[in-house]
């Protein structure tokens, strides 16, 4: 499954920079365990993604990642990480974060 679609693309790069008020138009996350990624902006070097990062050890941060580390992580079985293909924010990055924080793992 491709972890960037040109839709998504868009949207993140329509996203105005350092700006935790932002939608987090993408949600990767681990099959295989609990991690999970709320993304709402990528750098202009298209690696370098920005946004709400839970490892499932439970304290959910803001943070930077890159999209080829990501993409390049093999779990058992053969997967990979995916791409939530039906989410949809409901709130801002911010909310999301003092959610997570509040309840050690990300809800969405």
């Amino acid at each position: 499954m491709k972890l960037l679609t040109k839709e998504i693309l868009n949207k993140l790069k329509s996203n105005p920079r350092d700006n935790i008020n932002n939608k987090p138009y993408l949600k990767l996350f681990n099959p295989t365990g609990s991690a999970t990624w709320l993304i709402s902006e990528i750098e202009d070097d298209g690696d370098t993604l920005f946004g709400l990062c839970d490892l499932g050890h439970g304290t959910p941060e803001l943070g930077y990642v890159s999209l080829k580390e990501l993409q390049s992580i093999k779990l058992p079985f053969g997967l990979k990480i995916e791409r939530s293909m039906y989410f949809e924010p409901n709130k801002s990055l911010s909310e999301y974060a003092d959610e997570a924080r509040n309840n050690r793992y990300i809800i969405s």
